[in-house]
C-alpha cells in the first residue's frame, strides 16, 4: 500500500507529526447562514473552533459537532457542509461541499477537507436539519395559507 487514499488520490496526514489547523465552524439550524453574516470581519455568533487536519472527513466533523450539539444526534439528522470564503473584494461566497446523515452511510462521508479544497482561512458553515419524519411533522403543524380559491394569488393592494 502506498499510503494514498485511492478513492480520492490523497495521502493521509501523519497526525502525530503534523500540526493541526484551526477550522472555524458555524452551525445553524435548518439552513446555512446568509453570506452577509460574514461581511466586513463579522461572523455568526455560534462558532465552534475545531483543531483538525486536512485529512479529516465530513463524517469525522459531523461526530465532533454532535459532541457539542447532542440534540443533533438523532438518527436521520442531516448535516449540510459549505465552505465560506472571501473573493478578492472581500465579499463572502458559499460552496456546498457535501452532506452527511446521522446513522447512515453516504457518498460524502469520506470527503476530506483536502478533497473539498479547503484553504487556510476558509470557514465551514454547517446547516443541521432534523430527520425527515420530524420535518414532515413540522410541516403538518404549519397552518396552510388559503388563497382566493382557484390558485390565484391575492393582489398586493
Amino acid at each position: 500500500s502506498s499510503g494514498i487514499n485511492a478513492e480520492y488520490g490523497v495521502a493521509p496526514v501523519d497526525r502525530e507529526k503534523t500540526c493541526p489547523l484551526l477550522l472555524r465552524v458555524f452551525v445553524n439550524e435548518r439552513q446555512h447562514h446568509l453570506p452577509e453574516a460574514y461581511h466586513r470581519g463579522r461572523v455568526p455568533p455560534n462558532e465552534l473552533q475545531i483543531y483538525t487536519w486536512k485529512d479529516a472527513s465530513l463524517k469525522e466533523l459531523t461526530n465532533l459537532i454532535k459532541d457539542v450539539h447532542p440534540q443533533a444526534s438523532e438518527k436521520g439528522t442531516m448535516f449540510n457542509f459549505a465552505l465560506s470564503f472571501p473573493d478578492r473584494k472581500g465579499m463572502f461566497h458559499f460552496k456546498e461541499v457535501g452532506t452527511t446523515s446521522v446513522g447512515h452511510t453516504g457518498p460524502d462521508d469520506k470527503l476530506t477537507l483536502q478533497t473539498v479544497r479547503l484553504e487556510i482561512g476558509d470557514y465551514m458553515d454547517v446547516a443541521i436539519r432534523p430527520p425527515p419524519e420530524d420535518r414532515l411533522k413540522e410541516r403538518r403543524n404549519v397552518p396552510m395559507r388559503r388563497d382566493s380559491g382557484r390558485g390565484f394569488r391575492p393582489r398586493p393592494y
